[in-house]
């Protein structure tokens, strides 16, 4: 499968809310609503397209399309307890990955891991956090099975959530 990565850009805002939506309806059929049901929207990613200094959207592309995005912050999201983690001074959190529904099954998730590490070493940082939900609908094997360390167990505003990391 050819694929490209970027930096997504402003005029990629609408596909990338779309990307993140396609994802949340596919887990919403499959497990009910829950936290993974929310929908993004063109101004929330143009939001986090607005500060290229603490945050990068990073997309997949198949030709003109773009099947599948994740963001990279320097800004801890509100769900992590940077406690479970490995001490380092220059963590990168990486929050919002997604893969379109027709797209998934097919190694494109694994391909932006790969390369938000890549970003993430030239950022320069030391470590990838993240949290996933624990549950079916989460994707904790998935973490696995592409190397992040289950650092801890929480839960948070009534979701139980994995965390992981990959120190670089």
């Amino acid at each position: 499968m050819n694929l490209t990565f970027a930096i997504a850009t402003e005029a990629d805002a609408a596909a990338v809310a779309g990307v993140r939506n396609s994802a949340a309806e596919n887990l919403t059929r499959e497990y009910g609503q829950g936290r993974w049901s929310s929908s993004s929207s063109e101004r929330g990613v143009l939001r986090d397209l607005s500060r290229p200094r603490f945050s990068r959207v990073l997309v997949a592309r198949h030709g003109p399309e773009i099947v599948g995005t994740l963001v990279l912050q320097t800004k801890k999201p509100w769900a992590i307890d940077t406690s479970y983690f490995t001490a380092v001074s220059k963590p990168l959190y990486l929050v919002s990955m997604a893969v379109r529904a027709d797209w998934q099954g097919q190694g494109i998730g694994r391909r932006l891991l790969r390369e938000a590490e890549l970003h993430a070493r030239n950022w320069p940082a030391e470590a990838l956090r993240l949290d996933a939900f624990d549950g079916p609908a989460g994707a904790g094997p998935f973490y696995t099975k592409c190397h992040y360390r289950d650092v801890g167990r929480v839960v948070y505003r009534d979701n139980p959530l994995i965390y992981f990391e990959l120190i670089l």
